[in-house]
């Protein structure tokens, strides 16, 4: 016996492409805007800023590609790029002979630090601008729901 497909009503067709439609272009607008303002895409920078928030602006590799939700490969490849352009190094791991740290240099904190009133300021203005404190307060309690339920939190 074949398992019935749960497809979706009117409604939740409605909301899907509504977030699917809102959350692409939010995530392009950022990603257009930093990339035009601080020559970098949002994945870069989400790299650089979990790094300045971390002791030390340090974290294994495998802890960074876990932070930004990122493959391994990805995150290798991005980091190859930062640490080209002078903004993270790579170290080898002192307790872990096959693992790697990266590190934020400072010029990487001065590019973020340069790079991160434009992109606060774009954030506000392309999310929460548009929203209301309420809806605010509902997209915040939405998305926690939504990664709690993915990341199994």
């Amino acid at each position: 016996m074949g398992i019935m497909t749960r497809w979706l009503d009117p409604d939740e067709q409605r909301t899907w492409r509504a977030f699917l439609t809102a959350s692409r272009a939010l995530m392009d607008t950022l990603d257009r805007e930093l990339q035009r303002d601080a020559g970098m895409p949002h994945a870069y920078y989400e790299i650089l800023v979990r790094l300045s928030e971390t002791p030390d602006r340090r974290l294994r590799m495998s802890d960074l590609a876990e932070a930004t939700g990122s493959s391994r490969s990805r995150l290798s490849h991005a980091v190859a790029r930062l640490e080209a352009a002078g903004w993270i190094r790579r170290e080898e791991c002192p307790t872990d002979r096959r693992g790697q740290v990266a590190v934020l240099t400072d010029a990487g904190f001065a590019a973020l630090a340069a790079a991160a009133p434009g992109h606060v300021e774009g954030v506000r203005r392309h999310l929460f601008d548009a929203l209301s404190p309420a809806q605010v307060d509902q997209l915040r309690r939405i998305s926690e729901t939504l990664a709690d339920h993915l990341t199994g939190s």
